[in-house]
C-alpha cells in the first residue's frame, strides 16, 4: 500500500476534489459519466450522460422518463456510473440504488438549459424510431413556434435520477498497471462506508 489515501475518510471531499481538478485539467467534458443500467430483462446497457449535481447522498442525472434508460430505471431502480479523466490517469466509479430527484430540482435544473435544448426535450421522441433528420427539425420547429418567446417548461416526461451509492471505488494510474484502487463501501444506505484498497 502507497500511504497515498491514508488520511481520507470521506469519499464525498475526495469526489469534489478530483471533479475540481478535472475541470481544470480534462480538455472535453469532465462532467461525462458512463451509466450502466438493466431493465427487467437483466441485459445491461451503458451510454454516456452528463453528471449534473452530487452530494453526499449522491450522483445526479437527467434524461427523458420515457427513453431506454428510463424504461430499464423504471423497472430496476438500480445503477452504476464511471468517470474517467484520462488528462489526470484517473477514474471514479460508483452503483447503488436509483431514486428520482424531487421535482423541484428537475425543474430547477431544466430552467438553466440553454432554451434550444428545453425545446429540444420537447420535441425529441427519445429511444424511438426516427423517420430522418428532416422529422427531428420539424418537430423542432413545431415546439419553438409552439412556445414563441414565452417561457419553455419542463416536459411531465423529463426529470432526473440520483445514484444513491452503496460503494465508490477511487482509480490512479501508476506504473507497470500498478495502480491505486481506493474503495468506500457499505451494505446500507444509512451504514458508514467502510475504507479499503483493492489489489490493481
Amino acid at each position: 500500500m502507497t500511504g497515498l489515501w491514508d488520511d481520507v475518510r470521506d469519499p464525498f471531499a475526495l469526489f469534489a476534489e478530483w471533479f475540481a481538478q478535472a475541470r481544470d485539467k480534462e480538455i472535453n467534458d469532465p462532467d461525462a459519466m458512463a451509466l450502466a443500467t438493466a431493465g427487467a430483462d437483466l441485459m445491461p446497457n451503458v451510454r454516456m450522460v452528463l453528471l449534473k449535481e452530487y452530494d453526499p447522498r449522491g450522483f445526479v442525472f437527467y434524461s427523458n422518463r420515457e427513453s431506454q434508460k428510463g424504461g430499464e430505471l423504471a423497472a430496476n431502480m438500480q445503477a452504476a456510473g464511471v468517470l474517467h479523466w484520462k488528462s489526470l490517469r484517473r477514474q471514479v466509479r460508483f452503483r447503488g440504488p436509483v431514486e428520482e430527484v424531487a421535482p423541484e430540482q428537475a425543474d430547477a435544473y431544466f430552467a438553466s438549459r440553454p432554451r434550444d435544448s428545453r425545446i429540444g426535450a420537447w420535441a425529441s421522441r427519445q429511444s424511438r424510431p426516427l423517420e430522418g433528420r428532416f422529422a427531428l427539425e420539424a418537430a423542432v420547429a413545431r415546439e419553438a413556434a409552439r412556445f414563441g418567446l414565452g417561457e419553455v417548461p419542463r416536459p411531465p416526461y423529463w426529470s432526473g435520477w440520483r445514484i444513491r451509492p452503496l460503494s465508490i471505488e477511487f482509480w490512479q494510474d501508476k506504473p507497470f498497471r500498478l495502480h491505486d484502487r481506493l474503495i468506500f463501501r457499505r451494505a446500507a444506505l444509512d451504514a458508514p462506508f467502510e475504507i479499503v484498497h483493492f489489489y490493481p
